[in-house]
């Protein structure tokens, strides 16, 4: 990923040209802290036999707790203070993780059947990857947008030394 792909964090000022493969970028980066939190929720979830809502709501609290993590890894190896990471991966994460947990978990849950089928089926798991999947190609055009806004990962690329 080149610097030239992004504006100065937090200039909010008009727009630059951001490339569909630099969106995508940074919604993998996204995507993995959100998966590794969703599929655990989920599978807790399930295996303590939670209702729906219940694994849903923790789910999105692993996804968050996860993808900030993964964020402040990097800019913590930067030099930035706990806080200052934290306030790095709260603008650069929160939009990003709301639109992937609202799309993964209305497309989970509207799946008939997938939030009882259990850890075992194979409709239980197959669901769970669509989800993120959808999940994935509906948040690369809002990541896209603020990126070339100076927002999103477009704040955590000015910590980072290339």
């Amino acid at each position: 990923m080149s610097h030239t792909a992004h504006p100065p964090a937090g200039s909010g000022h008009g727009t630059v040209p951001v490339s569909w493969s630099t969106a995508a970028q940074a919604t993998l980066h996204c995507l993995t802290g959100c998966a590794i939190g969703e599929v655990l929720g989920m599978v807790i979830g399930t295996a303590a036999g939670l209702s729906a809502g219940a694994t849903v709501a923790l789910a999105v609290a692993l996804a968050f707790f996860f993808g900030y993590a993964l964020t402040m890894r990097g800019v913590l190896r930067a030099g930035l203070s706990f806080r200052e990471a934290l306030r790095v991966a709260l603008a650069a994460d929160t939009v990003s993780i709301l639109v992937m947990e609202i799309v993964d978990n209305t497309v989970m849950v509207g799946v008939p059947g997938a939030m009882e089928a259990g850890l075992a089926s194979w409709l239980f798991w197959a669901a769970l990857a669509f989800a993120l999947a959808v999940a994935f190609v509906l948040t690369v055009p809002v990541n896209r947008w603020l990126i070339a806004r100076g927002r999103g990962h477009a704040v955590v690329h000015a910590h980072h030394h290339h």
